[in-house]
């Protein structure tokens, strides 16, 4: 659909007037005209349509601006494309570039710090001295439950003992550690 670009208004003032009342009127006539398929035009490449009423708005912005300087008025439409393109290649642009740096910065953040190895040295070494400070039965079935993940079943055959008694070893047990390392999780606050 080609639409005409209105010619200049006779008696509208000084030659810079005229130009600027041209400028306007085309320009209302042709985003009244095409601005929905212009916004769906860029929304085809941006995928995104707030995004893509910005950038023809951008577009209608830029050629308003730069109205004295197009050659051919009647060309007006065609320039107003080539501006939603270009701009809508710009903000994929953009976005990729917010996209890598927001993946480097998430990977940086989960980088562990300089000493993380010694806070994992050291609540290994707190988890081992409060398994040790348990009653022997309490830490064997904590030891098959939660390092080797055995049911209670298989527990209970490995140690010769009832399932009962699994389960109460294994809620005594993990109450200890509870207390135990509550006072080293407290100390590390």
């Amino acid at each position: 659909m080609t639409h005409a670009v209105p010619a200049r208004q006779a008696g509208a003032g000084s030659p810079h007037e005229s130009a600027r009342w041209d400028a306007d009127t085309a320009l209302e006539q042709l985003y009244a005209a095409h601005w929905r398929s212009l916004v769906r035009l860029s929304v085809l490449l941006v995928r995104d349509q707030a995004t893509a009423e910005e950038v023809v708005q951008d577009a209608f912005v830029a050629v308003h601006g730069r109205w004295s300087r197009l050659r051919d008025h009647d060309k007006a439409l065609a320039y107003l494309r080539q501006a939603v393109v270009n701009r809508s290649r710009s903000a994929l642009r953009h976005r990729g570039v917010v996209a890598k740096h927001a993946a480097r910065d998430r990977l940086s953040a989960d980088v562990p710090g300089a000493d993380e190895a010694a806070l994992a040295a050291a609540r290994r070494t707190a988890v081992l001295d409060a398994m040790r400070a348990l009653p022997d039965r309490q830490r064997e079935v904590l030891a098959l439950r939660y390092y080797l993940d055995l049911s209670e079943a298989e527990i209970a055959d490995a140690l010769g003992i009832s399932r009962g008694a699994v389960k109460s070893h294994a809620s005594r047990g993990s109450a200890a550690l509870r207390g135990l390392l509550g006072a080293y999780l407290e100390d590390r606050s």
